[in-house]
């Protein structure tokens, strides 16, 4: 009878705190929710945030306040955040360095992609274009690959840095083709691409809203976009992996997390208002527009991806023994 009686107590008390924690899910947000961009105003995931605010806030019924927090490649917001409380009221706007490709090139991390953080969604994709110059007498991606084999270490490509998307997602370009470029670093995006129109550097794997103008005008040529299927904004451009190399994709993507230990009816919550948001047609439109793919999709879907992303990328950097510059 004893044993009945704590069985009964333990399934009350289970109840209960059942209960309070569905309360307390039903009642988020309770304030302000702190989104944090781990990068300057004016780049790609603060052109986002930026972008989802209003309606974010009318979906969530509490303000959604933006803070950049720049600094170590998107590690120092993204260590902040992962310190946070799990309650959803400090979220990040991470990315393919801040939680992929950072743990291939950095000896030492703040935190734990894949421990530390809740994943709540992939937001968008900054889809990436192969270019050349002008003056090299290639068109396609099977025309740069014939090339490069019969010039071996003749062509240069840039990139934004050792151990970024440009530089990693180049090598894996060569290690796919089987050819020889040499890679030349730069000390972010801006200068790569100005060496790039002056034919310094020949070739570039790089983000569309850098680089589609450009061709635009003639002054550098594109060959393919480096996503799995055709950009929406440069549908008649082929993909690489079309171009005979099956499965190249290098793309920037950008995804929503929370601290770890978050409650699976607010991750929930979130995760229904970021994909209501971003089907909206006048966000769609407007994040196409600046470079980015709304993609969206379930939290565990997002967790996966990071998990394959993090695998991928490391491999890549172990493999050309890049490190963070």
């Amino acid at each position: 009878m004893h044993k009945h009686s704590l069985a009964r107590q333990l399934l009350v008390f289970l109840a209960a705190a059942f209960m309070g924690f569905s309360a307390w899910a039903q009642a988020y947000p309770s304030k302000p929710i702190r989104l944090v961009v781990p990068f300057p105003p004016g780049g790609a995931v603060d052109f986002f945030a930026r972008a989802v605010q209003p309606a974010l806030a009318d979906a969530l019924g509490q303000p959604v306040v933006i803070e950049n927090r720049a600094g170590a490649s998107g590690m120092v917001g993204a260590g902040q955040v992962a310190q946070s409380a799990p309650d959803g009221h400090t979220l990040l706007l991470g990315n393919i360095a801040s939680l992929a490709i950072n743990v291939g090139i950095y000896d030492k991390m703040p935190y734990d992609p894949r421990k530390d953080f809740t994943p709540i969604v992939r937001t968008v994709d900054v889809n990436y274009v192969l270019v050349v110059h002008p003056s090299l007498p290639v068109k396609t991606v099977a025309e740069l690959v014939q090339y490069a084999k019969a010039n071996p270490g003749k062509l240069s490509y840039g990139s934004a840095g050792s151990g970024s998307l440009p530089h990693l997602g180049s090598e894996l370009l060569k290690a796919q083709a089987g050819i020889d470029m040499i890679h030349v670093p730069y000390k972010g995006g801006g200068p790569m691409v100005t060496d790039a129109l002056g034919g310094q550097i020949q070739v570039v794997l790089g983000d569309q809203a850098n680089l589609m103008p450009h061709v635009q005008t003639g002054r550098l040529r594109a060959l393919a976009v480096a996503t799995t299927k055709r950009s929406p904004n440069a549908p008649n451009l082929p993909t690489i992996a079309e171009s005979g190399l099956p499965g190249f994709e290098a793309t920037a993507w950008q995804g929503l997390a929370g601290p770890a230990g978050m409650n699976p009816d607010v991750v929930r919550r979130i995760n229904e208002a970021f994909n209501k948001v971003m089907a909206m047609p006048a966000i769609s439109s407007k994040l196409v527009g600046g470079g980015l793919e709304p993609i969206g999709g379930t939290p565990a879907q997002f967790g996966r991806f990071i998990d394959t992303e993090i695998s991928k990328w490391t491999k890549i950097a172990r493999d050309v023994g890049a490190k963070a510059d």
